[in-house]
């Protein structure tokens, strides 16, 4: 098999954003400089899960025709650029995340002709659109695969293939007792080919062999294929599993070791991932990836293309996604911290923790980015707590760098409640009734709440694709626009102020956990109105005295600019900042104009 030289990759000691860090009872602060920023580094992100957003033709599932039909929405909410999750051909195992033609749309979203009037439409409102890039693997009824199954010519290699060794008994066995994330063995047998092919998701997903050139080429040739339809960017899927470690003479594979987390030895996790996961080559790709962007914009000009990253990793190698001092890596390798650091029955010092690890350890020159949910994770408002929607929404539009918001967070749009009967997520479906509700992602992805009516909106046909969440008569677009205050208008609200804010967007910050519940963030700017952030996160009221953390940098006094839902405090309002009172769950920004 021909394989790529193992490259080498910067892994020196990262540059750190340490102006004016103090441990962790301090007050945080670092102040920044003004500088020209590009249009993502204050971008509003918006994550559409395309099947579940507004179904245009009845079959109840979402379509292109139906997230263009919604665009104005988008617009009218301050988002910058809309990622859409995958709308490729595919079988749907995994629902878009299994690809049979990486250069077509999956049928029951639309046609490439509907995919350009969306792109046209977005362009014409001003907004930008990023697509989903799954790279690491294909569906395996892909042209590809098949063609390798095959041994065709150029595609021998193109997936990662095994004989596989003999144990004691003359019986044939995988390569390594790899596990994928669906359970089970990562190594499937293919009778026609007489090999196995590595799968580290579904079976029907075969990872790409990145140790061939040819496979890295084509590859980039997605990137550009979607660059001149007029994309403009990309989310990178799975980034850290792209390549794993070699096998030996005899294409065997190194075993991991048993991880002592679980005893389910079906479980990705009874394994650790130290061969699968975070090798150094998956950073350089990265760094080719954000190189096809730059060459494509200086050739055609135009804004940035940008690189988004998933990468669920240890600091030190996701900081390393955003480039080196010689190579440019990804503008937003995705911070997940108030997702993996912050979960049910938080408090302020989590928060606290989960924003300082990212802005401490992010290279000098980097952006911020911050996440609260996404389509495999739990909504944040189920997380969180739903009072605490506005608190949470308030706050990633407040800290500088980008915010990401999941379809739906901006109403508060909690957890669907889907039985065993009705899952359809590839995940639990390989699991079983006892267990199915701890990994589902399916309460996640219910369809959007668009009204009180028929479908919540979503669709006028007979059925959704998957059940409503039950509150959707209450949480919906159109009673939230008709209220006089609601989750949505204070997103609104929060999205035009750091729009119309030099503050928010190049500002200076300080920050700091008062209490168990409450978390304050100073946000200021040399000739411009300083802004405070004051939640209380906690399920109790709790009084702090906020001038004698924030010592000499803030008037005595501020005003109400923004409060949340259920806060009696009214936008104008003077709040006494030596004893800030606030409900469990209030949230507040305050102005000193």
């Amino acid at each position: 098999m021909e394989k790529r030289p193992r490259l080498s990759v910067f892994f020196g000691v990262i540059t750190l954003l340490t102006l004016f860090h103090q441990p962790s009872e301090q007050c945080q602060e670092v102040n920044t400089a003004e500088v020209v920023q590009d249009w993502w580094q204050t971008a509003q992100f918006y994550q559409i899960y395309p099947r579940s957003f507004k179904d245009s033709d009845g079959d109840g599932i979402g379509d292109l025709k139906g997230i263009t039909s919604k665009l104005e929405y988008l617009k009218d909410i301050g988002v910058t650029a809309a990622w859409l999750s995958p709308i490729f051909t595919s079988p749907l195992v995994d629902f878009g995340y299994d690809i049979s033609n990486f250069f077509d749309i999956q049928p029951e979203y639309g046609t490439l002709d509907d995919f350009r009037d969306l792109l046209t439409k977005a362009k014409q409102l001003g907004m930008k659109i990023i697509l989903d890039f799954v790279p690491n693997h294909s569906s395996t009824e892909n042209e590809w695969f098949k063609k390798s199954v095959n041994r065709e010519r150029g595609y021998e290699d193109y997936y990662v293939w095994s004989n596989g060794k003999v144990d004691e008994k003359g019986e044939r066995q995988p390569p390594s007792n790899w596990l994928c994330t669906f359970r089970g063995s990562a190594w499937q047998w293919n009778d026609q080919r007489q090999q196995y092919y590595l799968h580290q998701f579904a079976v029907q997903q075969a990872d790409l062999n990145y140790r061939n050139p040819d496979v890295v080429e084509q590859m980039k040739r997605v990137l550009r294929y979607w660059l001149d339809m007029g994309v403009d960017g990309f989310r990178i899927d799975a980034a850290t599993a792209l390549f794993e470690a070699e096998p030996d003479a005899n294409g065997i594979y190194p075993d991991e070791e048993v991880s002592g987390v679980t005893d389910d030895k079906d479980d990705r996790k009874y394994l650790k991932t130290e061969k699968v996961d975070l090798q150094p080559e998956c950073i350089d790709m990265i760094y080719q990836w954000r190189q096809v962007m730059d060459d494509y914009q200086r050739i055609h000009g135009g804004d940035t293309r940008v690189l988004l990253i998933e990468t669920y990793a240890p600091m030190e190698y996701t900081m390393q996604m955003y480039g080196n001092s010689t190579t440019k890596g990804a503008e937003l390798p995705f911070n997940f911290n108030l997702i993996t650091e912050v979960d049910t029955g938080f408090k302020a010092k989590d928060v606290q923790k989960a924003v300082d690890d990212w802005l401490t350890n992010m290279p000098a020159g980097g952006t911020a980015n911050w996440v609260i949910g996404n389509h495999d994770r739990r909504r944040a408002a189920s997380r969180y707590g739903i009072r605490n929607t506005d608190a949470m929404n308030m706050l990633v539009m407040f800290l500088p760098g980008a915010s990401v918001t999941y379809q739906g967070e901006e109403l508060g749009m909690t957890d669907g409640k889907i039985s065993w009967e009705d899952t359809l997520d590839n995940l639990a479906c390989n699991s079983n009734p006892d267990i199915f509700e701890t990994i589902t992602r399916d309460p996640c992805r219910t369809p959007y709440q668009w009204s009180a009516e028929k479908n919540a909106g979503f669709s006028d046909g007979p059925k959704t694709w998957l059940p409503l969440a039950e509150d959707y008569k209450t949480v919906n677009v159109e009673m939230e626009s008709k209220a006089e205050k609601s989750h949505l208008k204070i997103y609104k609200q929060m999205g035009e102020l750091r729009k119309s804010s030099k503050t928010l967007q190049q500002g200076s910050y300080k920050y700091k956990a008062l209490s168990d519940g409450v978390f304050v963030v100073k946000r200021y700017l040399a000739g411009e109105e300083s802004l405070l952030y004051v939640a209380n996160y906690g399920e109790t009221p709790s009084s702090v005295n906020v001038l004698e953390n924030f010592d000499g940098t803030l008037p005595s006094s501020m005003n109400v600019k923004i409060s949340s839902l259920d806060s009696k405090k009214k936008a104008g309002s003077t709040v006494t900042l030596k004893e800030v009172t606030l409900e469990a769950g209030e949230a507040l920004v305050l102005g000193t104009e």
